[in-house]
């Protein structure tokens, strides 16, 4: 998402120029250019996708609504399996219209988790419930801190269901360093993303990732708390900007990088 404004072909051609190994990828995209076209294409060019984004959406009341939510993600899962990637990322979903319960909401998260983590399980596939900061709790994701993440989590095995850790989304949180600890100890982060917290915000604040180094957060120590917890796994960078967009792909692909060594590695 970072790079949108590539093509799969010139994103796999991008990252062999600049030796990355590895990268996560979004549904839209890959449903565009084919599911097995685009396994295809990341296996040829030396490629390993670390994380499917997103499944989820999970909120609503409406019998027929819930039922095609949970056939969406039955497909993510899928999709997962066939890209050889074992974490799908999900977004729990916002407050359904009219709807002020956020408990409520977060229990019908629960209730879907229990039909879709076992199915997710079968084909070798982590589903990774995502909090997304405050800000988006009434329209996106109902989820807002790693605790609520790991209560949600801790309900099933490990291998099933753990959380996904953004930097972005938890940086502002003093609880979150202790939480990345209890996600560790019991092997529940199946992915950590790193994006910079810039302001002001955008309108619609969606688009609002600075880019790594830009912003408030202390990437290296978000990066060692993981570290710290065991984490071992890939780390990505994940930016909504528009103005990253309007660019040359591949110039914001290489920058992206340097500034990862520059901010992140040291």
């Amino acid at each position: 998402m970072t790079v949108r404004q590539l093509s799969l072909p010139e994103l796999a051609a991008g990252c062999a120029r600049l030796g990355i190994r590895q990268v996560g990828l979004w549904r839209e995209p890959v449903r565009a250019y084919g599911v097995a076209e685009t396994s295809a294409l990341v296996r040829d060019a030396g490629l390993r996708v670390t994380t499917l984004c997103r499944g989820g959406f999970l909120t609503a009341v409406d019998a027929d609504a819930r039922a095609a939510a949970l056939a969406d993600n039955r497909r993510a899962v899928d999709e997962a399996a066939a890209l050889g990637t074992d974490t799908l990322v999900l977004v729990s979903g916002g407050l359904p219209a009219g709807a002020k319960d956020l408990g409520a909401a977060r229990e019908r998260v629960a209730d879907a988790l229990m039909e879709l983590a076992p199915y997710a399980g079968d084909h070798g596939v982590r589903l990774a419930v995502e909090p997304l900061h405050p800000m988006y709790a009434s329209d996106r994701c109902v989820v807002s801190t790693l605790t609520q993440a790991l209560d949600l989590a801790e309900r099933f095995p490990a291998h099933q269901v753990g959380v996904a850790v953004d930097t972005y989304h938890v940086w502002w949180d003093d609880r979150a360093p202790a939480e990345i600890a209890r996600a560790g100890a019991s092997g529940r982060i199946h992915t950590f993303q790193l994006a910079d917290w810039t302001t002001p915000l955008p309108e619609g604040v969606l688009t609002g990732r600075g880019r790594l180094g830009d912003g408030a957060i202390d990437l290296r120590a978000w990066t060692s708390h993981v570290a710290a917890a065991g984490y071992t796994g890939p780390i990505e960078v994940e930016l909504f900007n528009e103005d990253l967009w309007a660019r040359d792909g591949q110039e914001v692909l290489t920058e992206t990088a340097e500034r990862f060594l520059q901010h992140v590695v040291g």
